[in-house]
């Protein structure tokens, strides 16, 4: 994958970001999660944070104003998501926060020396990046000593999502995650990129200490599945709670998403 590439993700992205709030507050499922994500960063104190894909700027906002002693630095591949972004800043008058434009190989030359003791990506930015290890390395170079990394993933491993395909006859989209090349969730715009295994994660990640690792929607149907959650809705919370349960056992990892808590090494 190339400069073509990231020309490709942009201009998804930027496609997407007209209504990409609107589709969010009409989810519940997905708006449970981005909190559940952002629980997870909030276990840890930082006092610089960067996001990487950002998209709308709804967590760049959430934490600027939740957290104002922090400086907060966002990167992001869509010139559109950018714009919508730094304008929810400026409406929230949210000074300690900045959305800035790039790939993940360009953190250093957008933030030059600056050392995160935070960083978060929430829904599988890092699943449209260029090359997961290569991403990794440029990760571990712009975060401080004993650090913290909060990191989601579209997984390859959705179990859930492989049955409820099967069920409905739809045999190549039960496998689509398993190709080297994911086609993305839109039926109609596809985005070429890579769903990860946790081992895969953990081998790209491996100069960091695990601290946790996570699955969501294993037995809860996964955002995407408007049907199955408009009539699941009241046994909603249920399966939330099993998906925690099943956490504590070796079926966290086959989950719609998996969440990695890294921590740098403090030298």
């Amino acid at each position: 994958m190339t400069d073509d590439y990231y020309s490709t993700v942009e201009n998804y992205y930027d496609g997407d970001a007209h209504d990409f709030d609107a589709r969010y507050w009409r989810n519940p499922a997905l708006q449970r999660i981005r909190q559940d994500f952002r629980e997870e960063v909030k276990r840890f104190r930082f006092d610089n944070m960067l996001e990487v894909g950002y998209g709308t700027g709804l967590d760049l906002e959430h934490f600027a104003a939740t957290f104002p002693g922090a400086r907060i630095a966002g990167i992001d591949i869509s010139g559109e998501m950018q714009r919508v972004a730094k304008k929810r800043l400026s409406a929230a008058g949210l000074s300690n926060a900045v959305a800035l434009k790039g790939s993940v190989e360009e953190i250093d030359a957008l933030t030059g020396d600056r050392k995160f003791d935070m960083v978060c990506v929430f829904f599988g930015a890092l699943n449209t990046v260029s090359n997961l290890k290569q991403a990794a390395a440029h990760l571990e170079r712009c975060t401080a000593p004993g650090g913290i990394l909060v990191l989601s993933f579209v997984n390859k491993h959705y179990v859930g999502g492989m049955v409820i395909e099967l069920l409905k006859l739809r045999f190549r989209a039960a496998f689509s995650r398993l190709r080297a090349i994911w086609g993305g969730y839109s039926p109609s715009k596809y985005l070429p990129s890579r769903c990860y295994s946790p081992g895969q994660i953990e081998e790209a990640f491996r100069d960091f200490v695990v601290l946790k690792k996570k699955g969501y929607s294993i037995l809860h149907p996964a955002w995407y599945y408007h049907r199955f959650n408009r009539l699941l809705r009241r046994v909603s919370p249920w399966l939330w709670r099993a998906d925690e349960l099943l956490n504590k056992t070796p079926l966290w990892q086959f989950g719609e998403y998996t969440l990695f808590v890294f921590q740098k090494p403090k030298m």
